[in-house]
């Protein structure tokens, strides 16, 4: 049986990473073989073009070229890491996939939806998950946490990656492109308010994946 493929989208600050491992304990502690992964990253390969994606000193280039680079990282880790797991049976969770590229390089960066649908096809599809879970929150409000969190570490690092550094316009129609995913797309995505303790927003969470995957018959 092929494991369930869960995702996780929002915008920075959102709260991504905590809730993806909150949920991959809770799966684990229901003796379900879990794998946690990131986009872009996840694979050797696909973590180099993460680091040339995200480094603020990467020269500036269009939205079809940071694209494509998200799009080579994505087959690879596809390829080497997700489908793999998936064909074991285990769960796999992913902190960010699809939707972050048709919010982050289509609508907020301009990239027109027929190119990033052209590219799902030739390298995602059928590899969609059966959970997106979008974490909803002011752009401020998410900014604010992502810099909180940058800081308070036993090494500071206070330079923004190079999303984090765009203006507030662009954070705001991220959030706007989010929200409009999850109200298309209602069978596949849970968009659930992370302006909330994080204990709350997992039990919202939770109950997404325990209804929709893990009900008799799921």
């Amino acid at each position: 049986m092929l494991g369930k493929f869960i995702t996780f989208e929002g915008g920075e600050g959102s709260g991504k990473s905590t809730q993806a491992r909150l949920l991959a304990d809770a799966l684990a502690a229901r003796n379900i073989a879990t794998a946690m992964t990131r986009e872009p990253g996840g694979s050797p390969f696909a973590e180099a073009m993460r680091h040339v994606i995200l480094d603020p000193a990467t020269p500036p280039h269009s939205p079809l070229s940071e694209a494509l680079l998200f799009y080579a990282a994505r087959a690879d880790h596809l390829d080497h890491v997700v489908r793999p797991a998936l064909n074991d049976g285990v769960w796999v969770i992913c902190d960010r996939f699809i939707d972050s590229t048709r919010v982050y390089q289509g609508v907020a960066g301009g990239l027109p939806g027929e190119v990033i649908d052209t590219l799902n096809e030739m390298i995602v599809s059928p590899t969609l998950p059966d959970l997106t879970i979008i974490l909803d929150l002011p752009a401020e409000l998410g900014l604010g946490r992502a810099y909180a969190r940058r800081v308070d570490r036993i090494n500071p690092d206070t330079e923004a990656d190079a999303y984090e550094r765009r203006d507030l316009e662009f954070h705001w129609r991220l959030r706007g492109a989010f929200q409009a995913i999850a109200a298309a797309e209602p069978q596949r995505c849970v968009l659930i308010d992370a302006a909330q303790d994080e204990q709350e927003v997992f039990a919202e969470v939770w109950h997404a994946v325990e209804s929709r995957l893990l009900a008799a018959g799921a």
